[in-house]
């Protein structure tokens, strides 16, 4: 008999018919019953909600029944009817039941009880079988999907940047190295340093930090280009908020500049929370209710609002005529901390805001420049609960001034020269931005802790399964 998914028989038993045999096939969450009937729930990862399994115990032997744990896996054949208890609408008396695979109560450690998040960090191998954990690989999935469906159909081009790479887009220089060298002998030059014309590039590479300086060079041929990949930062920040790999999406575009930017990230980011306002309303639904319980209040609240606009300068401003105390120092020339991008979101405007036009010290060389010689056409989009979610700007078109800032930070040339050529051969007016995947799923899935938003978390001194 063909398997039916669990999510089609309870969104849709009409396809399946009352009456009628159905197979499904699953993993138990718990079992529960008397003498003569037991009742199983039965799930198999497509949706939040259990398909209750009603067993006849006088048409099944003991032994059968003793295998059924928590964390079993089944096939059940069986009829589909309409439920006559509560919770749940329908339900399938079972004919059949085959044990795939048993789940030993004295060692399965996902039992009925709560588990905390601290204790399902350690079980990463097991913790996507928990309500929880399904609901936010449900929704992983569905803004994956979404955020290709949205470039898509605006005419962008998917672009696969490199994962190795000579170049530091952050100037960061926290990466991890690639090489094939024996770390226990390294090939030396005269001066005593690892000499990387013998290794397999023949010059020091690492892991990419961001695809966006080879995402630009895309643009500046296709028009609209936008990278999805996975990027990688061996920052020693042991934190709720820091992954040592998560994912990127950045987009770039030819001849927009920084209005047309911030209209895209707007757009974009709307675009996003309402595809899984739509979609995934059973996930979000179950994680407002067991987890926070102002999820969606925050989703609807950066759907239904126009995000403010707002000068760096004139948020300084506000900032220190606010009257709050804050614990980091707020002055012309910082870079703003989580606290006060959550002021100004929260508490003073009550809605989503864009910074934009930040002193050029505390941003990257890439970014276009303001004529007033302090500050550069640099936004970055405020979200509550979170501070920034998403980075970009509009970026340097201009050679000379591009050159001259690359000078001025003591980046080597000759790292940098094709990226300094697309600005010798036809350059043009082009602007993008970065959002961390990880930490739009936090938004949208509530979590508090970037690690319980990806599947199996790289941070420092773990790097299990």
């Amino acid at each position: 008999m063909k398997r039916s998914i669990i999510k089609d028989v309870l969104k849709n038993p009409e396809s399946v018919g009352f009456g009628n045999e159905i197979c499904v096939k699953g993993w138990v969450r718990t079992k529960r019953g008397n003498n003569a009937v037991a009742f199983i729930a039965l799930n198999d990862g497509s949706i939040v909600t259990n398909l209750q399994v009603v067993v006849d115990l006088a048409n099944f032997s003991e032994d059968i029944m003793k295998q059924i744990t928590t964390g079993s896996c089944l096939c059940v054949e069986g009829t589909l009817v309409a439920s006559q208890g509560k919770g749940q609408t329908v339900e399938v008396l079972a004919k059949n039941i085959e044990v795939y695979g048993t789940a030993d109560p004295e060692s399965y450690p996902l039992q009925k009880k709560g588990h905390s998040l601290e204790f399902l960090r350690e079980i990463a191998h097991l913790r996507p079988r928990t309500n929880f954990f399904g609901c936010v690989l449900r929704l992983r999935h569905a803004m994956s999907f979404a955020i290709h469906q949205y470039f898509n159909n605006k005419g962008f081009f998917y672009f696969h940047t490199p994962i190795i790479t000579s170049s530091d887009a952050e100037g960061a220089g926290a990466m991890f190295n690639v090489t094939t060298f024996d770390l226990n002998n390294v090939p030396k030059t005269p001066e005593n340093k690892a000499d990387y014309s013998q290794d397999f590039f023949g010059k020091a590479t690492h892991l990419t930090v961001s695809g966006q300086l080879e995402g630009e060079l895309g643009a500046m041929a296709l028009g609209g280009i936008y990278t999805f990949g996975p990027t990688f930062r061996a920052e020693n920040s042991n934190t709720p908020r820091h992954l040592a790999e998560f994912w990127m999406i950045e987009p770039e575009v030819a001849f927009n500049d920084l209005e047309d930017n911030m209209n895209l990230a707007e757009d974009f980011i709307k675009y996003l929370v309402k595809y899984a306002l739509d979609n995934n309303m059973d996930d979000i639904q179950f994680l407002n209710d067991m987890f926070d319980k102002e999820l969606i209040e925050r989703l609807n609240f950066v759907v239904q609002n126009d995000f403010v606009r707002l000068d760096y300068t004139d948020a300084i401003d506000i900032l220190l005529k606010s009257g709050k105390k804050f614990e980091y120092k707020v002055e012309w020339g910082v870079d703003l901390q989580s606290e006060h991008e959550r002021y100004l979101v929260e508490n003073h405007f009550k809605k989503p805001v864009i910074l934009i036009n930040y002193p050029k010290d505390i941003k990257a060389f890439y970014m276009k420049q303001n004529e007033d010689g302090k500050t550069v056409r640099a936004m970055d989009v405020l979200f509550p609960k979170i501070g920034e979610i998403i980075g970009g700007s509009e970026r340097e078109a201009d050679y000379m001034k591009l050159k001259n800032r690359i000078e001025e930070l003591n980046i080597p040339e000759k790292d940098m020269w094709w990226y300094l050529e697309t600005r010798k051969f036809g350059t043009a007016p082009h602007s993008g931005f970065g959002i961390g995947f990880e930490r739009l799923l936090m938004f949208v899935t509530g979590m508090t802790n970037i690690r319980d938003v990806i599947p199996f978390p790289r941070t420092p001194q773990n790097a299990e399964y």
